[in-house]
């Protein structure tokens, strides 16, 4: 199914037909089946909506750029035209950036909160620093050299010195990546006052243990669970254990 957000056409999947609603925020770029086996185990009691952001499964990729504010709307829209109310939200990483704004900043009511392995604070890396410096000044160093070699040049610079994630973007949208990941969101989990779950993987390299702690010091009402070795995808390498903490949770 489709649904329309400023002449995007976002793709979602609408699963079980419980009375009690769960929307699931997947990470960036995560696909469905990524999420199949808590989606089966939830929707004989619940209904639940799966989303694809732009640029992912069905859903085309932006026309222009958006901020991680018009990512939030977008699903605070999505939310007011399928007539959602008080749902329990399961957030990834990408999806805890959402969450924090739709909640925190834009104070939307939701039954229960779940927050795993989630994004949104910003950390002063001093190797991340020195490599923007080196990139820029490497940057201007294409108007020395001919003309001709310049697009090459620029090309092979970008692959040495981008993630995986920005490469493999349309160009259309490296721009919202740059947007997203340069926003920091700590101000935000203050605000947020519903019952909220922190599952984290306790080896987590891309969102470190120590957001954990810090979100769960920031949210007054929230529980933390900690994955010993796990990483950044804590709820797979738990699968099991996370549908049972899951159920019992939300049950409860």
């Amino acid at each position: 199914m489709f649904f329309n957000y400023k002449h995007q056409k976002i793709y979602y999947e609408k699963i079980g037909s419980g009375e009690k609603t769960i929307i699931i925020l997947p990470g960036w770029g995560d696909v469905y089946p990524t999420y199949s086996s808590i989606i089966s185990h939830l929707s004989s009691s619940f209904t639940i909506y799966y989303i694809y952001y732009p640029g992912f499964g069905k859903s085309k990729a932006l026309s222009k750029e958006f901020t991680i504010y018009d990512y939030s709307k977008m699903i605070l829209t999505f939310i007011h035209k399928n007539t959602i109310n008080n749902p329990i939200i399961l957030a990834h990483s990408f999806g805890g950036r959402i969450a924090s704004i739709l909640i925190g900043k834009y104070h939307y009511k939701c039954f229960k909160l779940i927050l795993i392995d989630v994004a949104g604070i910003k950390h002063f890396s001093l190797k991340i620093f020195t490599r923007k410096i080196l990139y820029k000044t490497l940057k201007i160093i294409r108007f020395i050299i001919p003309v001709c070699l310049r697009d090459i040049y620029l090309t092979k610079l970008i692959r040495f010195f981008s993630s995986p994630d920005y490469l493999d973007l349309p160009s259309s949208m490296r721009k919202t990546f740059q947007n997203i990941v340069g926003e920091d969101l700590r101000k935000y989990y203050s605000n947020i006052s519903c019952d909220t779950l922190i599952i984290w993987g306790e080896k987590d390299l891309d969102t470190p243990l120590k957001d954990a702690y810090y979100i769960h010091r920031r949210i007054k009402n929230s529980g933390l669970i900690i994955y010993s070795g796990c990483r950044h995808y804590a709820y797979l390498e738990e699968n099991f254990r996370t549908i049972l903490i899951l159920l019992s949770y939300i049950k409860k």
